[in-house]
């Protein structure tokens, strides 16, 4: 057998692909919870305010930037 056999490419967390966003300065963002269904009993500041995205503190960004090696 000519040669040493390849390593494996280190795949990203697909999960965590679809639930964050990395920022041009590099924080993770995450958009807020339970803005998808049942708006109607929700106030209008609950709703204005649910789709914006928001920081991960430092620690739970270093796991997900864990998971998105690429």
């Amino acid at each position: 057998m000519p040669g040493k056999a390849k390593a494996g490419k280190q795949r990203s967390h697909s999960g965590a692909k679809k639930r964050t966003k990395l920022s041009a300065t590099g924080k993770v963002m995450v958009q807020k919870a339970a803005h998808n269904h049942r708006l109607n009993p929700k106030n209008k500041r609950q709703l204005a305010q649910g789709g914006l995205r928001q920081e991960l503190p430092k620690g739970e960004s270093k796991k997900f930037k864990t998971l998105l090696p690429n």
